[in-house]
């Protein structure tokens, strides 16, 4: 009998799919941890993010089934453990040398606080969107998960979260007098709400702004966290683009509204993460349908599906909507998210969806920073051709690449079942053009008009290694 492989068996456990994870392979999601093969015994380990614990128990049996079946296999045991992976600190390199008032050297390297694994933003292009509403809710529903998370209100001018979370204590120092954050509902918490009056308004010049933000991060005591999520400001200003460029993000959440101007309002918030090279996460769509307490028939107040809409034409994922309810107000008035206040409600099952989905890809964004580093990607010979820090070159055929194509328009955002097939397509297409994205992909302008594909260097990797085996 042949002898068995390492690789035989990575390529039995190719078919099993993660169903949390839009049904990826756990192969190419680099899920599998560990392998040992003592015949007629394999075992495997296996890491699943934060939030795939329903999905273990299937991914468990389908492993244990694929390994059986592999010749002189008689024994299959498969261990499945879940955990938040951190974000690589190094993640972010902003050009910022040669601002107005930088050092020669540029800004200094970007960094979490420490004992946070991941810093995750939420934004918007404008205000008016329930950002903060989003924020405090996605932060409860992390926590109700057994994650650890921290909720920093990065809006100075207007602060919040001490209204969402009903506490505005002023925060107590501890020995090297950094700030002890409020903790409320589980969610540990820092706003200017808790360093100035409700009467008296915050006039500053941005400088002063950036810097309280600045020390919102290195000046409080945030503790061991798996998930900091930053409430930012409204807009594109001073505070976003210091956080943006001083925090090693994990990446960024646009939230929005169903309407039209949906599109320029998650754009603005796109193109203010893309110069600085952090990774955007994908779209919330809030304020969705309404429904008629009374006759349960629902109405689209401010239309319908400019979030999904917009993730599909920029090429983000679709992480999800919440629905336009009195009563998600009621509860972030009454310092009660609505999460925790009436958890069995249609809009606090759709935060625990979304909270689900951006941990997932958290973890996602996290692989792919650690999948490679590029050197360069260009179009050569019928190929793109990657080529690699570490000497490595791939060489990926036009046809594959755009049969693999990431967006949204091209792969549906619930099933992950692609939606166009090459043989629809012409038999001349090419890349145009090849778009660098920050230092985590590259978007590539094909010739028939098709932009919205985002290929991460993760993905390029995994895609050449398939095709490799093909």
């Amino acid at each position: 009998m042949p002898s068995l492989t390492r690789d035989d068996v990575l390529k039995a456990l190719l078919p099993v799919r993660n169903p949390a994870l839009r049904g990826e392979s756990v192969v190419e999601l680099g899920q599998v941890a560990d392998i040992r093969i003592c015949r007629p015994l394999v075992s495997v380990s296996m890491l699943l993010p934060h939030f795939d614990e329903d999905a273990a128990g299937v991914i468990r049996e389908e492993a244990a089934r694929a390994l059986t079946a592999l010749p002189g296999v008689e024994r299959a045991e498969v261990d499945v453990r879940t955990e938040v992976t951190g974000s690589p600190v190094s993640r972010v390199a902003p050009p910022t040398a040669g601002r107005p008032g930088m050092p020669p050297g540029g800004a200094p390297s970007p960094s979490k606080p420490e004992g946070v694994l991941n810093v995750v933003a939420i934004a918007s292009g404008k205000g008016g969107v329930g950002k903060s509403t989003v924020a405090a809710n996605l932060a409860v529903a992390l926590h109700e998960s057994g994650a650890r998370v921290g909720l920093l209100d990065a809006d100075v001018y207007g602060p919040s979260q001490t209204t969402m979370f009903g506490r505005d204590d002023r925060p107590g120092t501890d020995a090297e007098r950094r700030l002890l954050p409020l903790t409320v509902h589980g969610v540990r918490f820092i706003s200017m709400g808790m360093l100035s009056s409700k009467e008296t308004p915050v006039i500053w010049r941005g400088p002063m702004a950036s810097r309280l933000v600045q020390q919102f991060f290195s000046g409080v005591a945030w503790g061991e966290l798996d998930y900091l999520l930053v409430d930012l400001p409204p807009g594109t200003g001073d505070v976003q683009l210091t956080i943006a460029q001083t925090a090693a993000l994990a990446g960024a959440v646009i939230v929005t509204t169903p309407q039209a101007v949906a599109r320029t309002i998650a754009e603005k918030g796109l193109r203010m993460f893309q110069p600085v090279q952090v990774p955007v996460l994908g779209v919330i769509e809030n304020m969705s349908t309404f429904t008629c307490p009374h006759c349960g028939k629902g109405s689209d107040i401010f239309a319908s599906g400019g979030g999904e809409q917009v993730a599909a034409e920029l090429g983000l994922r679709f992480l999800g909507k919440a629905p336009l309810d009195p009563e998600v107000v009621a509860a972030g008035d009454a310092g009660m998210p609505i999460v925790v206040r009436d958890p069995d409600r249609a809009a606090a099952r759709a935060f625990r969806s979304i909270a689900r989905r951006v941990s997932a890809e958290v973890a996602r964004a996290n692989d792919e920073a650690r999948g490679g580093s590029v050197e360069t990607v260009a179009v050569q010979d019928g190929h793109v051709v990657v080529r690699w820090h570490d000497g490595a070159e791939d060489r990926l055929g036009f046809e594959y690449l755009r049969n693999h194509c990431p967006c949204a328009t091209c792969v549906d955002e619930w099933s992950g079942k692609r939606r166009s097939l090459t043989l629809l397509l012409p038999t001349s297409f090419a890349p145009a053009k090849l778009v660098p994205v920050g230092n985590y992909g590259v978007q590539i302008h094909w010739n028939d008009g098709h932009q919205t594909g985002i290929y991460s260097h993760y993905q390029l990797r995994r895609l050449a290694r398939r095709q490799a085996s093909a």
